[in-house]
């Protein structure tokens, strides 16, 4: 099987934050406050799936309001920030919303991520990710976190639906 056929069945995209739509580096404020750096092709590629018909989750252990506002500014809703049991949540979000898990891609980079990678279709990390989520990744990214990642597993799928590029002029 070509290995852009496991795209073909996604219609839910559920990423982690910190090392996927980030790069993992934190500048820490004398404050106390931290600040992540996202790259605009992933948002880009974000706002696109949303406005395609995608149902688009962000789970996160992370609690920045910054975050949780850039990722709603792209049309995303369903952003569970602060979790500390991702596969509770996961599970409750695909229950709630009548989804499968065969349709459900889901990327990150580190040992929160490893039980939800676990249960979905298409688990899918950056190349920097953890060894443990390299293991278990069906598809690693030629990406690191916060630098296209995302984009890079959201123009396959788009693509494989024709749903990447309007062609009407």
């Amino acid at each position: 099987m070509n290995y852009l056929e496991k795209f073909r069945d996604i219609s839910t995209l559920i990423f982690d934050v910190d090392g996927v739509l980030t790069n993992s580096n934190l500048l820490v404020l004398e404050n106390g406050s931290l600040l992540r750096t996202m790259h605009t092709r992933d948002g880009f590629a974000l706002k696109r799936a949303v406005q395609k018909g995608y149902r688009v989750c962000i789970i996160t252990g992370g609690k920045s309001q910054g975050v949780i506002k850039r990722l709603n500014g792209l049309g995303i809703t369903d952003v569970f920030a602060g979790v500390s049991d991702k596969i509770s949540v996961f599970n409750t979000y695909l229950k709630d919303q009548g989804i499968s898990a065969k349709e459900v891609l889901y990327m990150g980079d580190d040992l929160p991520d490893w039980e939800v990678m676990q249960h979905v279709a298409l688990p899918c990390c950056p190349q920097d990710a953890a060894h443990e989520i390299l293991e278990i990744a069906s598809y690693v990214s030629p990406k690191d976190g916060g630098t296209g990642c995302v984009r890079d597993v959201v123009e396959k799928v788009l693509r494989l639906h024709g749903n990447w590029v309007d062609t009407q002029l």
